[in-house]
């Protein structure tokens, strides 16, 4: 007897509730084309979105070395960062394009800069040779108002290309040159700190003084009135003077601890006496770098296009999806380097490279089990879904213990070496999320729509189904 369908009273035939295999191949095609989207819109211009390394663009690197001296017997990791924020200032003065300055060790600092002629070389090692020069003055209360307009404007991320000239070139000289003279000098300054309030625990800045009896005499005659802060003529801060300051005192403000650390650690770069020594200088031509960028180019291409006619000719339809996800890969990875703002060097070409391997790598495991359920008999739909649940452990592991490793040299490297790591890392998650998902979602919609389900498609002759299970069956 036939089963005849339910009618409602309207005439229409009553249909499933909706459940999550109904809803999950549209869900997962809509996250799909969400990434894919988000990665377009994140890479384009992919000229300007993308930042160019050293030994692509030509520039200089060079190694600085810190010295200990009688009122700095060590260099510390702090001190070492107190260093770079004052090369930074000074460098971003010259108007270097993304300068990388980093720790090189315990004592060193790496500084590269790309994009620089040999006159700026020249100006930026002048510049890194000379002391942090830390200056107090008395600011009129206009100046310090539109200065720190100037400094919270240059904080916010949406301003036009004027907006930051203007607030740049009247932080960096105007509201030096619009103040009194310099009434107090960084090497008269014993120290700071970053703290708290005793009652509220508002966060505040502490500050030590050499001389001071001469502080006292400043503070009071100036009471009232704002104590501008200026690292190498640069705006840092402008403090009202409430009270006479004589030994130590504080720097109160709508701070957050961030910029009680920040502020301090500028108080104490200006005060710093350890000495600084260029001991390594590497140029880069340009040419060199543009010759090194379109064979890395070639390189990277000729080496993708390899892999994917080898997907294809190997795993002939599976191959074909995997190629699409691969496509996808790419798409993401370049939004990755995008959106991080981290600098694209040789290394870092070399570690998306090999990460695309290891996106081959998991869909050739994921595709040979799939054989290997055909081979034994069960069907295509059966096939599909225990070759990928068997082989995700073997994909996770490799891929997992890639993961580590280039965790742990991103975090232990420096210079290129964090290139090469941070690409080979991200590259890693990547190629893992799209050989258990998005390959996957590709699959399954051809699979559950019975669409090309010959096994030839699939790699397997139509007379290798079941011929595990058939020899089993003649061995017994």
């Amino acid at each position: 007897m036939k089963k005849k369908a339910s009618v409602t009273a309207l005439g229409e035939v009553k249909r499933a509730p909706m459940n999550w295999k109904t809803l999950k191949t549209p869900f997962k095609a809509a996250v799909i084309l969400a990434v894919v989207t988000f990665a377009i819109a994140s890479s384009l211009p992919i000229q300007q979105k993308i930042r160019l390394g050293l030994d692509l663009v030509g520039g200089s690197r060079l190694i600085l070395q810190l010295y200990p001296t009688a009122e700095v017997p060590q260099i510390t990791s702090q001190i070492q960062e107190q260093t770079i924020q004052v090369i930074d200032r000074r460098i971003n003065a010259l108007g270097v394009s993304e300068p990388t300055i980093s720790k090189f060790g315990g004592n060193r600092i790496l500084v590269e800069l790309p994009g620089l002629n040999q006159n700026q070389t020249a100006e930026a090692e002048n510049l890194l040779k000379t002391a942090a020069v830390l200056e107090f003055k008395i600011v009129p209360p206009a100046v310090a108002q539109q200065a720190q307009q100037a400094l919270d404007l240059l904080a916010q991320p949406n301003v036009t290309p004027q907006q930051r000239a203007q607030a740049e070139k009247y932080v960096g000289q105007t509201a030096y040159a619009l103040s009194g003279p310099v009434v107090y000098s960084g090497k008269d300054l014993k120290g700071a700190q970053s703290g708290y309030q005793q009652q509220g625990g508002t966060p505040i800045v502490l500050f030590q003084t050499r001389d001071a009896a001469r502080f006292g005499r400043l503070t009071s005659a100036n009471v009232g009135k704002p104590l501008g802060i200026f690292l190498d003529h640069h705006f840092v801060s402008a403090p009202n003077i409430n009270s006479a300051i004589f030994g130590s005192g504080e720097i109160e403000g709508n701070f957050t601890q961030q910029e009680t650390i920040t502020l301090a650690d500028e108080l104490n770069a200006g005060a710093l006496p350890a000495t600084i020594r260029i001991i390594s200088n590497e140029s880069i031509g340009a040419t060199l770098g543009k010759i090194d960028l379109v064979k890395s180019l070639w390189a990277s291409m000729f080496g993708l296009g390899l892999v994917l006619i080898f997907m294809i000719v190997a795993y002939r339809l599976p191959g074909l999806l995997a190629d699409f996800a691969l496509a996808i890969y790419v798409l993401v990875m370049v939004a990755i380097f995008a959106v991080s703002g981290s600098t694209l060097t040789l290394p870092s070409i070399a570690g998306f490279v090999l990460s695309i391997g290891m996106a081959v790598d998991a869909n050739v495991l994921i595709f040979e089990r799939i054989k290997e359920e055909l081979w034994n008999g069960k069907s295509l739909r059966a096939a599909v879904r225990v070759g990928f649940q068997r082989a995700f452990t073997a994909v996770f592991d490799s891929h997992f213990t890639t993961i580590v490793g280039a965790g742990v040299l991103y975090m232990l490297g420096t210079g290129t070496v964090k290139g090469f790591a941070f690409a080979l890392f991200w590259g890693t998650v990547v190629s893992l999320v799209t050989a258990v998902f998005v390959t996957r979602f590709f699959v399954d919609l051809l699979v559950d729509n019975d669409v090309a389900t010959a096994p030839a498609l699939w790699g397997v002759r139509s007379d290798e189904v079941g011929i595990f299970s058939k020899g089993a069956t003649e061995g017994a």
